[in-house]
């Protein structure tokens, strides 16, 4: 974030906004302005920029409105970039709850490490990184989940990724076989910087763990 901050005291007459090339650099600037007037040629050149003025005579409700509209922006940059952001889980399949083996898979799993959530994309690195589908569903205790834990058994559904045929447990993996979630360097991107609060210590290890993995720069 840029955020330029006017240098302007009270009783000036205006705020003057002037092009500046470093704030190209930042992902959005703002520029907060306290107890003075936004000349409105100030407010044409930081439209063409790209910069959005705040301005409020109570300092307060400066803050709460650039406050606000950072929490607006935060939640809709998760809303466009939820399907690419893919959260780092390693899943370990538990043969004796093999319900469905093919379109869609349903089994049960333990959640190895970091967190399953639903709508991930699932691969199988020891067989030579095949995608098994997306995680569709997941119940625990009979009830449906948004997402699994470490330690946590579930059950799960996965569904075919649409336009590729349909794995299938015991030709295309098999219960030896670990399954994770598979990242990518935009999904890594996504999650630092939409879900950086969504995730743990013990997830950004098991990121550079599947980077490892996934031989990702």
């Amino acid at each position: 974030m840029c955020i330029i901050t006017a240098f302007v005291v009270r009783g000036d007459p205006g705020l003057n906004v002037y092009n500046n090339s470093v704030c190209g650099a930042f992902r959005y600037a703002v520029i907060l302005a306290f107890d003075v007037k936004v000349e409105r040629e100030s407010q044409e050149m930081a439209d063409s920029l790209g910069v959005r003025i705040f301005s409020a005579e109570i300092i307060y409700h400066l803050f709460d409105a650039f406050t606000k509209y950072r929490e607006d922006y935060k939640k809709a940059k998760q809303e466009e970039f939820k399907n690419i952001a893919v959260f780092p889980a390693k899943v370990k399949v538990l043969p004796q709850f093999i319900f469905n083996s093919r379109d869609p898979i349903v089994m049960g799993v333990t959640i190895e490490a970091g967190v399953l959530r639903q709508g991930t994309p699932l691969c199988v690195p020891a067989k030579g990184f095949v995608d098994i589908g997306i995680v569709t569903s997941i119940e625990m205790n009979h009830k449906s989940v948004e997402s699994a834990k470490k330690g946590q058994e579930v059950c799960i559904k996965i569904e075919p990724i649409p336009g590729e045929a349909p794995k299938m447990f015991g030709r295309h993996f098999e219960a030896t076989d670990m399954l994770v979630t598979k990242i990518t360097r935009e999904s890594i991107d996504a999650l630092k910087n939409w879900f950086r609060d969504e995730m743990t210590k013990g997830d950004w290890q098991l990121i550079m763990e599947l980077k490892k993995t996934f031989e990702i720069i």
